[in-house]
C-alpha cells in the first residue's frame, strides 16, 4: 500500500498565507499611513505569535468539527460556546454583504459604468447568491479555488509593490517614510484601522488541523506560524509600500484605495488594470467561497447542539452540506445590501466590513481564557504540540493579545469625537443589534436543550420501568 504522503513545512506556510492573505483589507490597513509599518512589527510579535501559538496547541489537542466553538464551551460551557459560534458565524454574512459593496465598486471603477442604485443593489444580491449556491455543493472545498485565488492575491500585492517601488525611484513618495513618520501617533483615525491588521492575522487555527499529516508537527507548527506570518506582513506591507508611493494616506479610500493606486502608478485604466481588477473581484468571491465550508460547519454543528437556532442544521441529505446556514448567509447578506442605501454613512464597503471585523475580533476573545482554563481543568490531555512556558509566562502569551483585541475592539466601535459619529455610530448599533439577536437565539437554543434533556430523561425513566 502506498504510504500517505506527508504535509511539508513548505505546504503549512504556503496554507497560511493563502487562507490570511485577504487583498481587500490592504487599503484599510494602509489607510493607518507610514505608521502602519511599526504597527505590524509589534502586532507580529504581540498578538499574531501568541495566537499562532495558542491556536496550535487548541487545535491539534482538541480536534472536533466546532473549533474555538468546542473550545470555548468545554471550559466555560454552553452559553460561551454559543456566543462564540454566533459571532464566529454572523461576521460571515456581513462580511458577504461588504465584498458584494466592494464587488459592484471594483467594477464601476474599472470599467467606467455609471448605473443607479437599483441597478447597483442587483449585481451585488447576484454575487450574494452565486457565493451561496456555490457554497451549498463540495466544490466550495476545492483546491482549484483556493489555488488560483492564492495566485492572483500575490500577483496583484506584488505587481502594486514593484510598481510603488518604480514610482518612489522616477518620481518620488506621496507618503512621508522618513524615521519619524514611521513612529505610531495615536490619533483616534488610526487607531480605529489597527482592527484591520488584526483581522488580518487571524485565520491560523485553520493550518493546525494537518497536524496529523505532518512529519514533526511538534516544530513544524510554530514554524510555520512564524514564516507565515512573516510572508503575510511581508505582502502586506509590499502592497501597502505600493499604495504609499501613489496615495497620500488622508486621501485613501478605504473600498476603492487598491484600484486607485494601479490607476495613478500607471497612468490611467488600461488593460493591466482591468486585468488586475478582474483577479481582485474574483479574489473576493473565492475568499468567501473557500471560507464558507468552516464557517457553515461550526454554525451546523453549534445548532446541532441547540446553540444556534434549528435552521442551521438543516442539511442536504445528498450531500451532507450545511445548507441551512449558507441560505441564511445569503438571506442576511441581502437584506443588508438592500438596506445599505438608508445607512448614513458615504463608505458602505467600510461600514459593512468595520462591523465583520468586529464580529469576528469578538469570536476570538473568549479563546484566550479558554486555553488557560483548559490547561487547568484538563492536564492530562495529551497534547501533540503544547506552548512552551510557566504559568507566568503563559499567562503574559494568553492576556496580551487578549487586552490588544479589548482595546482595539473599543476603538472600532466608539466614537471619541464627534468628527467620528457617521463613521462609528453604524458600526456601534450594528454591534449593539448582532449581540442582541444573538442572545435571543441562545435563549430559544436553551428552550430547546432543556426539551431535549427532559425527553432524554422521560425515555431513560420509560426504559428502566419496562424493564422493572
Amino acid at each position: 500500500m502506498k504510504e500517505k504522503k506527508k504535509f511539508r513545512l513548505f505546504d503549512a506556510v504556503l496554507m497560511a498565507v493563502v487562507v490570511i492573505l485577504v487583498v481587500e483589507s490592504a487599503a484599510p490597513a494602509a489607510a493607518i499611513g507610514s505608521s502602519q509599518f511599526f504597527w505590524w512589527g509589534i502586532l507580529l510579535i504581540l498578538f499574531f505569535l501568541p495566537y499562532g501559538l495558542i491556536s496550535a496547541e487548541l487545535g491539534t489537542t482538541y480536534t472536533g468539527d466546532g473549533g474555538i466553538y468546542d473550545w470555548v464551551k468545554m471550559a466555560f460551557g454552553r452559553r460561551w460556546g454559543a456566543r462564540v459560534a454566533w459571532f464566529y458565524w454572523i461576521n460571515f454574512p456581513i462580511w458577504m454583504a461588504s465584498l458584494a459593496v466592494l464587488f459592484t465598486e471594483v467594477m464601476t471603477q474599472i470599467f467606467g459604468l455609471e448605473v443607479g442604485a437599483p441597478v447597483l443593489i442587483l449585481f451585488q444580491l447576484v454575487f450574494i447568491w452565486s457565493v451561496t449556491l456555490i457554497s451549498c455543493y463540495p466544490v466550495s472545498d476545492s483546491k482549484w479555488i483556493l489555488n488560483l485565488a492564492a495566485f492572483a492575491k500575490v500577483a496583484i500585492m506584488v505587481c502594486l509593490g514593484v510598481l510603488g517601488i518604480y514610482h518612489a525611484i522616477t518620481k518620488g513618495m506621496a507618503n512621508d517614510f522618513s524615521g519619524k513618520a514611521l513612529l505610531p501617533t495615536f490619533d483616534l483615525n488610526s487607531l480605529s484601522f489597527i482592527s484591520v491588521i488584526l483581522f488580518n492575522f487571524l485565520g491560523f487555527e485553520v493550518v493546525t488541523t494537518l497536524a496529523s499529516d505532518m512529519e514533526n508537527p511538534k516544530k513544524q507548527i510554530p514554524q510555520a506560524i512564524i514564516y507565515g506570518g512573516i510572508l503575510i506582513a511581508f505582502f502586506y506591507l509590499f502592497a501597502a509600500f505600493g499604495m504609499g508611493a501613489a496615495v497620500p494616506a488622508d486621501q485613501l479610500s478605504t473600498s476603492g484605495g487598491l484600484i486607485d493606486s494601479f490607476i495613478l502608478l500607471v497612468g490611467g485604466i488600461n488593460p493591466f488594470v482591468i486585468i488586475i481588477g478582474l483577479l481582485f473581484m474574483y479574489t473576493l468571491a473565492a475568499n468567501l467561497i473557500s471560507w464558507a465550508l468552516g464557517v457553515n460547519y461550526v454554525a451546523f454543528y453549534a445548532a446541532k447542539n441547540h446553540d444556534m437556532p434549528k435552521v442551521f442544521a438543516k442539511e442536504n441529505p445528498k450531500n451532507e452540506m450545511p445548507i441551512g446556514a449558507s441560505v441564511m448567509n445569503g438571506i442576511v447578506a441581502s437584506v443588508l445590501v438592500v438596506a445599505a442605501p438608508f445607512i448614513p454613512n458615504e463608505n458602505i464597503f467600510w461600514a459593512f466590513f468595520a462591523l465583520n471585523v468586529v464580529a469576528l475580533l469578538v469570536s476570538y476573545i473568549m479563546m484566550f481564557p479558554a486555553f488557560l482554563k483548559l490547561r487547568k481543568i484538563d492536564p492530562d490531555k495529551e497534547r501533540p504540540f503544547k506552548v512552551p512556558g510557566g504559568s507566568v509566562l503563559l499567562k503574559i502569551i494568553a492576556y496580551v493579545p487578549l487586552t490588544l483585541l479589548v482595546i482595539t475592539l473599543f476603538f472600532s466601535i466608539v466614537p471619541l469625537s464627534s468628527k467620528e459619529y457617521a463613521e462609528k455610530i453604524p458600526i456601534l448599533i450594528g454591534t449593539i443589534a448582532a449581540t442582541i439577536i444573538g442572545e435571543i437565539c441562545i435563549r430559544l437554543g436553551d428552550k430547546e436543550y432543556a426539551k431535549e434533556t427532559d425527553k432524554k430523561i422521560q425515555d431513560k425513566g420509560s426504559l428502566e420501568h419496562e424493564n422493572n
